[in-house]
This record gives structure tokens, sequence and C-alpha cells, in this order.
């Protein structure tokens, strides 16, 4: 990256995962739908972007529709679109801190974990098959590799230095169902691989992990604790990526206000105990943001 202070700064935040990352099940009421285009926000639109043939990324002014680069579900409240909201809200304030342009990649499938025959498993046969969940059938991180490949370019085109807020993971979730013994056998070689593949596309950036939440949930859903076990042991991988990586981090849901120890769903969750609220989602994009204001302040 270029440090010519001349130079127009802009923000990259990398969303990869799978149905927490989609925002799955908390589809937005309409009067938030983001349909005019942002004008300090922009994503990868599927129509341009959704191809390993292009050989630079095509940026557009944000919406909530058609910016997720893999699944097909939109205007949902996803740390993404909740993310942009606020940093648009943020610039027409005229807030203090004047906060560049933000750029959004967000590339997540739902159900998919990353070890066996799911696709972000590093294993996975290339395939780009779009569509939504069900029909969407990606080797997502292959895909990834190609999208971040073409960062640096891109921005280089645009005239811009750029700042990495973070590759963030929110995934994993769909892993805890494997044998104990597979997790044990593969699971930390395979999120070194992944990582490791995209740490030096972009030059060792963040790269923040979100925490698997022990779900408290009712005793017939998981009779014999082994889901929460595995849950406890993906957490333990992360915590071993972060102690032996310098620029991992991890991201604990249960530090949201409104988290509850011992009941159905924690405050954290909606019925189905799996997928985050819409309160969460945007308190976690108010985190990401804040976070953000805060290191441009110690500058």
């Amino acid at each position: 990256m270029d440090n010519n202070t001349s130079r127009k700064k802009a923000a990259l935040f990398v969303l990869l995962g799978q149905s927490n990352a989609t925002g799955y099940a908390v589809p937005m009421r309409e009067d938030d739908y983001i349909n005019i285009p942002m004008k300090n926000v922009f994503g990868l639109h599927r129509r341009d972007n959704q191809s390993y043939d292009n050989t630079e990324l095509t940026w557009s002014g944000y919406t909530s529709h058609g910016m997720n680069l893999a699944e097909e579900y939109d205007h949902s409240y996803s740390a993404a679109n909740c993310l942009a909201s606020l940093w648009q809200e943020h610039i027409d304030r005229g807030n203090r801190c004047s906060l560049p342009d933000l750029y959004i990649i967000q590339i997540s499938i739902g159900a998919q974990g990353v070890t066996g025959n799911y696709m972000w498993n590093p294993d996975y046969e290339k395939r780009l098959v779009p569509g939504p969940l069900g029909i969407a059938d990606i080797s997502l991180l292959s895909f990834t590799e190609h999208i971040l490949s073409l960062v640096s370019d891109s921005f280089e085109k645009l005239g811009f230095d750029y700042d990495i807020i973070g590759i963030h993971w929110r995934g994993g979730e769909n892993d805890m169902a494997e044998p104990k013994e597979v997790l044990e056998d593969t699971l930390e070689p395979i999120y070194r691989e992944i990582f490791g593949r995209l740490d030096s596309l972009l030059c060792s950036p963040p790269i923040v992990l979100h925490k698997i939440v022990c779900h408290d949930r009712a005793h017939d859903l998981d009779p014999t604790g082994l889901q929460n076990e595995n849950i406890q042991y993906i957490n333990g991988v992360f915590e071993n990526l972060c102690a032996s990586c310098p620029n991992v981090t991890i991201f604990d849901p249960q530090n949201y206000p409104g988290f509850i120890s011992g009941i159905y769903g924690n405050g954290l969750f909606i019925g189905d105990a799996v997928h985050f609220t819409e309160d969460v989602n945007r308190w976690t994009a108010k985190c990401i943001l804040d976070g953000y204001i805060q290191k441009m302040l110690q500058k």
C-alpha cells in the first residue's frame, strides 16, 4: 500500500462464513431496505463479480440486495448490511471523526463448515453454481481467493490507499456435528490452511474469528451434550490460532449487553437458538465501526 498522504483513503471489510454471516432468518423490515445505492459505501454485486473469469473488481454503491457473492439471500440484518448502514449514517451526520469510504466484500452460504465435503473445505472441487441456499454450489475458499487476489490492483486503479478493517469469519457451526475424532485430526490444520492462504493475498490482514456460543439449549435438543463439547473444541482451535498468529483476534458475541446465561437462546438468538437476532447483528456492526474509529483516533 502506498503511504502517500495525498492519496484518498478507503477502508475494506470482508465478511466470510455461513448463515450467521448471511443474516439468515432475520429479514429486514421493508423500511430498512437499502435500495438506493449508498454514496460512501460500496460493494461487489453478484451480477458483475460472481465469476472466475473476471480480471478486475466492479464496485457499485452498496445496497442490501445482491452484495453477497455466494448465496442469494438479500435484505437481511447481516453484519455487512448493518455496518453499511451505520457507516453511511456516521458520514451523513458529519461526526468529528471523518470516516473514509467503506468497501465491503461478503461471501457466505448457510450450513457450510470447513470439514468433510462442506464448501469451505480447501479440497472442495472447484465450481461456481449461483443461487439461493440449497442450489448455490460454490468452492468458497478458492472463489474467495480469486476475489481477494484482485483487491490490491482494484484499489490501485481507483488511486486509493486502503486500510483493512478485517477479514471477519462468522462460521464453523456446522462442524460441531462432526465426530470429535474428526475435529481433533483435521480442524486446526484446515483452519491454518484457509487463513494462511487468505493471509498471503492481503499481506497479513487482521483476521477476526467470531466465537461460537455454547447455546444453553433445551436438553432434548442435544441430550448427549456432544454439540456443546464440539463447540468448545472449535473455539479452542480459534484460541490456538489467536495465540500463535499476531494478526488473529477473537470476537465474542457473549459480550453483547443483552446476553443472559442459562436461558434458551441466551438473549442472542431467534427462536431456533442458532441465528443471531437483528439487535445482535446491529451491535456487532457497531463494535466493528467503533473499533475502527478508535484506531483512527489513535493515529
